[in-house]
């Protein structure tokens, strides 16, 4: 498949190489070499009107006069020449350009016009660019070096995507010395067009691929990525590292690729999201390639250390422990085994200690031991070099039994000249090995977090029904009138009823005007009471000393409006104050406060914050970030990823607080961060969690005013695509059955099974073309969880109020390309030749057109009678294969 139309610069067979030079040194001439020496199988033309030849090759003029149009050109000109060289490329029809060229973005502004110069040539002639300021990619399995890099790396499975070009040559050296190899190794320089999102996509469709490395600088279309990560690391392991930290390091990085730095927290909760791995140093991407690259991926987090020393053995599972590992916990059938093979004073436990005499016969016998034992998932042997030992025998049978297992393996064999030898052999032979028990721990639990990751995403969360007193599409008319015309800060007033309307449950406050006003207020309300200062130009008002708690009879009130009002105004002389506020002092003794809130971040939208609140909020920083839409698991995770849930748990006999009240507040606020993309931050500090619920204490919102959100796509400020509410339709069949067609949420799985429960083996064998064995998690997820910009699945659920049940289910999944749609139904048994698939089908095709796509397919077996009817009906264009008895349909839209 032509993902997002890459082939033309992955699998070329004819490159222009446009600015080549005679000079073998610089970068075209590099490329030029890499190009021919490095095996391409295809034809390169030299471009350049100022030679006749290069390296004895024909020079062309330009690109018009080539014998043969180009799949791909590579551009190696100076940066003000090549807006007009891609507008020739367009003009001969050439689909795919690499930009190798410095001097655009990252130069400053006058770089950054040619980039939209080319951009917009780009668009006009529907080219795809990889670049510019790129060192370009090498595809070992396809002989093809387009690079200015140094030689090929071997085949392997690792794909190595970079923004550092410079990176990308260090990791080449190191490769080639360890003999890692890669699918493909790529880097992207400004990624004008083709980004981490497109690479990630195409490499998803590579059979060659099994995992991707991403070095990051910054991410130019967030949902793009979150999309494509999400996808690949459902099934293969992504590992990222992520530069610009800090907002020191991020500023370096934009003057070095051009890009705008995110705020570092939101990177690391949108790799969980995706359920990618995130490694902090540079070193951990190359020990994390030593153990990918190897085929091996651990299945849990139960280690099983060997060792001929028992100090190296200690610091290993202290930085195991550290690292939230496990030592796994061995069968007394393997310690009975180990006594039988192990002198009377080895450790008797793990780390399994063979005593610093051991020749390699014992070490390796060890080691295959603990293998077999069914709570090892990965094994570490660490190796010293002492008298009896012999470190090459011992790597030699140590490669004999990786041979045998799936499990990984991994060597630290500590010491220098005595012990290069072996290390080298091991590494030539597909086992890991690390300088120190520290760097070989911290590449098994990066896999590790992978596994854990994945796991934790696709746990089923429960089914909260939230609902709404009102009706949020009228609600965002009304919502429009509250906004003041002089300030783009809404009052805690306001802020307060849209909270409340969202089901929040909120303190009121009222607003006091006069000292008079702020006594009756308070006599109404009931003591004790809270005044805070009322002022548009005044955010944080504690620090502001706009906050006075506990004011419990008139003359507290009287005395703390004159002092509040005295003091604000010459601190805050040009404020504008009209007042103060006045509410309901809440007292709970078993009670904590936490900040809850919402921010806009310029590169992945609306993200949803929760922490430890209160006055100390930004002092601890204790917090989490979650990425709207928000379910049971997923706002439950960011909860027990606080320091301060234990304390929300229960700490030392006090009883637990809301949590399950927290957990639907953070599902409430998503939808509110969904249906507001004006809102660019919301805070509510504190949220007080009691015992019984949660109640926001102060609240403040602020608001973009040129977002006209009539005019912008629905759901464009979120990285994820929110739930299709607007696919819930009730419907009525001919037998008069009300149910209702909607799309399939996480939620359902239970209900997703129960169906399948109910179909015979022939209808699940005409819907998945083989006996699927449904009944498991690990296959509900596939089909429950989905992402709604690129598959959908429209269930149909009859209801009798109390009861629940799914009846059938077609399901959407769109090409990358957002081209071409695959459809594919299920009816169960009892439900079939009703009209049930008929109307499946027609709303499904209702859909991909508001999706926009041009085709649909579908493929069925020449048995499954009613569904060729039904597409027939339809107009579908129906091929049979005889030999396998698949028919194909498909019609254009």
């Amino acid at each position: 498949m032509n993902v997002h139309k890459l082939n033309s610069i992955f699998k070329p067979k004819r490159i222009a190489l446009i600015g080549v030079s005679i000079n073998p040194n610089n970068v075209s001439g590099k490329v030029l070499n890499n190009l021919v020496g490095g095996g391409f199988r295809g034809v390169v033309y030299p471009v350049n009107p100022q030679f006749e030849a290069v390296l004895g090759i024909q020079c062309y003029p330009d690109v018009f006069n080539l014998p043969n149009k180009p799949d791909l050109a590579v551009i190696c000109s100076p940066a003000g020449e090549v807006p007009g060289i891609i507008s020739q490329c367009g003009e001969a029809g050439i689909e795919g350009v690499i930009i190798m060229s410095a001097g655009f973005r990252e130069e400053g502004e006058e770089g950054k016009k040619l980039e939209e110069e080319i951009e917009k040539i780009r668009n006009a002639y529907d080219i795809r660019i990889l670049g510019p300021n790129c060192l370009g990619y090498i595809a070992p399995h396809s002989s093809l070096n387009v690079s200015f890099g140094p030689g090929m790396p071997y085949k392997g499975s690792i794909a190595f995507i970079s923004q550092s070009g410079a990176l990308c040559t260090s990791v080449l050296d190191w490769a080639a010395n360890k003999k890692i190899g890669f699918s493909y190794f790529i880097s992207v320089g400004n990624m004008l067009d083709v980004d981490f999102g497109d690479l990630i996509d195409y490499l998803g469709e590579d059979e060659k691929t099994e995992s991707i490395l991403l070095y990051i600088e910054s991410i130019t279309n967030a949902r793009k990525f979150i999309t494509a990560a999400r996808a690949f690391a459902s099934t293969k392991p992504i590992i990222t590292y992520k530069a610009g930290r800090f907002p020191e390091s991020a500023k370096a990085a934009s003057s070095h690729t051009g890009a705008m730095a995110s705020e570092d927290d939101i990177y690391d909760a949108a790799f969980k999201r995706i359920g990618a791995t995130r490694v902090f140093e540079i070193g951990e991407i190359f020990d994390c390639a030593e153990l990918i690259g190897r085929h091996k991926i651990p299945r849990g987090h139960n280690l099983a250390i060997v060792t001929n020393a028992g100090g190296p053995g200690v610091m290993a599972t202290d930085a195991l422990i550290e690292s939230n590992g496990k030592l796994a916990k061995l069968t007394d059938k393997t310690i009975e085994k180990l006594n039988d093979s192990l002198p009377k004073f080895w450790s008797k436990g793990n780390p399994v200690d063979v005593l610093g005499d051991a020749s390699s016969k014992r070490i390796t016998k060890a080691v295959q031991i603990v293998l077999d034992d069914e709570n090892t998932d990965a094994v570490l042997i660490i190796l010293t070099p002492q008298a009896m030992t012999n470190p090459n025998a011992t790597a030699a049978e140590l490669i004999k039994i990786t041979k045998e297992t799936m499990k990984p393996i991994l060597a630290n064999f500590m010491g220098g000249s005595l012990m290069s030898n072996a290390n080298r052999v091991l590494s030539d032979n597909n086992i890991p090995a690390y300088p120190t028990p520290k760097d070989a721990i911290k590449a098994f639990m990066t896999l590790v977090e992978y596994s854990n990751n994945l796991k934790s995403l696709y746990e089923t969360p429960r089914d909260i029904p939230v609902e709404f007193s009102i009706d949020r599409k009228k609600f965002r008319k009304e919502f429009d009138k509250l906004i003041p015309a002089d300030t783009n800060i809404l009052s805690e007033e306001t802020s307060k009823k849209i909270l409340h309307a969202y089901g929040i449950p909120v303190t009121l406050p009222k607003i006091a005007k006069t000292k008079q006003e702020a006594v009756k207020i308070s006599n109404k309300t009931g003591y004790p009471v809270v005044m805070k200062i009322f002022s548009p130009d005044i955010t944080h008002k504690t620090e502001a000393g706009g906050v006075i708690l506990n004011l419990d009879d008139e003359k507290m009130v009287e005395s703390a409006y004159e002092r509040m009002m005295n003091d604000i105004s010459k601190k805050f002389y040009s404020a504008k104050i009209e007042g103060v506020t006045v509410q309901k002092m809440v007292t709970e003794k078993e009670s904590a406060e936490l900040i809850v809130g919402t921010k806009k971040d310029d590169v992945f939208g609306t993200v949803i914050m929760l922490g430890m609140g209160g006055i100390e909020a930004e002092l601890f920083r204790d917090k989490q970030i979650g990425f709207p839409p928000l379910n049971e698991k997923l706002a439950l995770r960011m909860i027990e990823s606080l320091k301060i849930f234990p304390l929300l748990k229960g700490y030392r006999g006090k009883p637990p607080l809301a949590i399950e009240k927290l957990i639907e507040i953070l599902i409430r606020l998503s939808y509110f961060a969904a249906d507001y993309p004006e809102i660019t931050e919301l805070d509510i500090n504190p949220l007080l969690i009691t015992q019984k619920d949660c109640i926001a204490l102060d609240a403040r919102m602020i608001i973009d005013k040129s977002i006209d959100t009539k005019k912008i796509k629905p759901y464009s400020h979120l990285a994820l695509r929110p739930y299709p509410e607007e696919y819930v339709k009730q419907v009525q069949l001919r037998d008069k059955t009300e149910v209702t067609l909607r799309p399939i949420k996480p939620e359902d799985e239970f209900l997703w099974r129960e169906m399948l429960s109910s179909c015979s083996k022939e209808t699940i064998y005409s819907r998945f073309r083989y006996f699927f064995q449904w009944d498991s998690h690990e296959a509900a997820t596939r089909y429950c969880f989905t992402d709604y910009d690129s598959e959908i699945a429209i269930v149909v659920e009859k209801s009798d109020g109390i009861n629940k049940k799914l009846l059938g289910v077609g399901r959407l999944v769109a090409d990358p390309n957002h081209e071409t749609v695959e459809y594919a139904v299920l009816v169960t048994d009892e439900w079939q030749d009703r009209g049930l698939g008929s109307v499946l089908t027609d709303y499904c095709f209702e859909i991909v057109k508001r999706w926009g796509l041009k085709k649909i397919v579908a493929q069925t077996t020449t048995d499954n009678k009613r569904m060729i009817s039904v597409f027939q009906k339809r107009g579908f264009k129906i091929e049979v294969d005889p030999s396998s008895s698949l028919v194909e349909v498909s019609k254009p839209l």
